[in-house]
């Protein structure tokens, strides 16, 4: 917190003078006490009552003082240096749990600013939603009172924060453990699955998508993103995911070549899902330029325009077509790693309706309560498109399903953690999207490194929107752009203060008191943000500073242990070194 420049504030004689009372009181209460229980203890007669009558009587030789009172206001003395010594230990012991800008929530949300982020404000919510035995996601306590707050199953969340900030084990994982219904979390690492799973493998069916190993699963289960194909609307929504998965982010697309390789590949995936064909069909037909097995696929089942658009790409120049089709080509170029494929295809020797694996049914998981973790890692070969796929399938499902509820909203919610967003589920149409689904009861938590790291997936326009969008907004420190934390200390606001100014001449002195402004937060201040300190804006409050709380201090710390220790994992497993990590950091939280 910014420190302003005060040349007095002329509160050192205020606070004195009250002191000094205080030791009076205390002084005369102590002395008055000792008198009358003194005097009891020997049988002698009570002193006056009156304290200013009893000290002048005592001062004077008046009024006896027996050795007895001065038996009892010795104990009274060590009564008061214990209670003194105590408070002091407790003071001591807050003070260390305390980081140099929690000063700074006395200036932000607090009090009645709080009621609808309460337990009890949450939890009216969740009634008034049919929402049962969840007030929703937790969010952390207020710095200022300590009071648990939460986000309501209509909320929206975009939580920003660097790396090493405990994003997944203060945020991911408590909200997946808390949830009441089905999840989806997408994720780089396997840290969200190992803790969690055991839990939500109570609840329902696990389903963990990890194309790339990321968690060492077996493909003993498979989904066939052609099952989300259904029309020319969907079959470019699945174009969109490849096209925006396989291109780095910042890179400028071709004028012409990626809009037409994105439009062939939509024409592919829609004739392929009219085959009954794994989606690796339409790689090999991007390989044969001159096959017009699509086109007459698409004929046949009535898409006339998209049928000549791809006969009109295969009569294009040879230069021309080869652009376009090694365009589209590049998009769907991780259905050539087999051990990505065979999570989205069927077996050897087996047809989509023949392989004995269980396939995952978006429209039938949105109606239980599992849990689907979809992994990928970026960079070359990223299996990020296929990610991204599942993850709107899964969402557009509870979408639909949602309308048949009461109400148009999902009874019990979906919570969908989208952690690492930017680099595993580029969602082209999130931002346009996110507020529309938190009045269908899905409700959505997108996580990103930094404010960048989203405008190079959705442009700055595209991420400002995502921003506006989000009910709860919390930053959890480790950003270093200046132009984002500063836009964030403008909306944290400023607080004022009186610097008194005293002068001294021959003829006297004089004092003059002015109000000043300061941010309550500094650039500087957000920056090196302690851990376990994080910055909520929550519609209809002002900034809240919070104190995080990692889901070992939570209330699934102990069901958490157990069901990994039961599981008896190999080596160190993942909760113990979580643990173990944080417990090293310094301090506990």
């Amino acid at each position: 917190m910014s420190a302003p420049n005060r040349k007095g504030t002329g509160t050192g004689d205020g606070v004195g003078i009250w002191l000094a009372i205080g030791a009076a009181l205390v002084l005369g209460g102590g002395v008055w006490v000792s008198a009358r229980l003194g005097s009891w203890w020997a049988g002698i007669a009570a002193p006056p009552s009156q304290p200013i009558v009893l000290i002048a009587g005592l001062v004077k030789g008046r009024v006896p003082w027996p050795v007895q009172s001065t038996i009892v206001g010795c104990m009274l003395l060590g009564v008061l240096v214990a209670l003194a010594v105590a408070v002091l230990v407790v003071r001591s012991r807050s003070a260390r749990k305390l980081t140099r800008v929690d000063k700074a929530a006395v200036h932000m949300g607090r009090g009645k600013d709080l009621n609808h982020l309460s337990t009890k404000g949450a939890t009216a919510t969740a009634v008034r939603l049919g929402v049962e035995n969840s007030p929703g996601v937790r969010l952390g306590r207020s710095v200022a009172g300590k009071r648990p707050l939460w986000a309501s199953w209509e909320d929206m969340l975009i939580l920003i924060a660097g790396p090493r900030t405990m994003k997944t084990t203060s945020y991911a994982v408590p909200a997946i453990l808390d949830a009441p219904g089905a999840v989806i979390a997408t994720s780089n690492k396997r840290d969200i699955v190992d803790i969690t799973r055991p839990i939500r493998a109570q609840a329902g069916a696990v389903w963990v998508f990890d194309p790339q190993a990321v968690a060492e699963e077996d493909p003993t289960w498979w989904w066939n993103p052609l099952s989300y194909v259904k029309n020319e609307a969907t079959a470019a929504n699945m174009a969109q995911h490849f096209a925006n998965g396989s291109r780095e982010p910042g890179t400028k697309p071709d004028a012409y070549f990626d809009p037409a390789g994105q439009n062939l590949l939509k024409a592919f995936l829609l004739a392929a899902s009219l085959n009954s064909a794994p989606i690796t069909q339409v790689y090999i037909w991007l390989t044969r330029p001159h096959d017009e097995t699509p086109a007459e696929l698409l004929k046949a089942a009535g898409f006339d325009l998209l049928a000549d658009m791809v006969m009109g790409h295969i009569r294009e120049p040879e230069k021309q077509r080869a652009g376009v089709y090694g365009t589209a080509r590049q998009m769907v170029s991780c259905l050539t790693d087999r051990d990505v494929s065979q999570w989205v295809t069927p077996l050897r020797n087996t047809t989509v309706d023949t392989d004995p694996r269980p396939q995952f049914v978006p429209e039938d998981f949105v109606r239980g309560k599992g849990t689907l973790y979809s992994l990928s890692r970026e960079g070359v070969g990223t299996a990020g498109p296929l990610v991204t796929a599942l993850t709107v399938a899964v969402v557009e499902a509870a979408e639909k399903y949602a309308t048949s509820q009461p109400g148009g909203r999902l009874v019990t919610p979906l919570l969908g953690i989208l952690d690492e967003a930017a680099n595993v589920c580029r969602w082209k149409a999130l931002p346009d999207q996110y507020s529309h689904y938190g009045s269908r009861g899905i409700i959505l938590m997108t996580i990103l490194q930094s404010w960048s790291q989203g405008v190079e997936v959705w442009s700055l326009e595209g991420m400002r929107k995502l921003w506006s969008a989000s009910n709860m907004k919390i930053y959890g420190g480790g950003v270093s752009e200046v132009g984002y934390l500063d836009e964030l200390s403008r909306l944290i606001g400023q607080y004022s203060y009186i610097n008194v100014s005293r002068s001294h001449s021959r003829q006297g002195s004089s004092s003059s008191r002015q109000e000043n402004k300061d941010e309550i937060l500094s650039v500087a201040d957000l920056t090196a943000l302690p851990r376990f300190r994080a910055i909520l804006l929550a519609s209809g409050a002002p900034a809240i500073l919070i104190e995080t709380i990692p889901w070992m201090n939570g209330p699934h710390a102990q069901k958490v242990t157990d069901a990994v220790a039961a599981q008896k994992p190999r080596g160190r497993d993942p909760v113990t070194v979580s643990a173990h990590n944080l417990w090293t950091d310094g301090r506990r939280p």
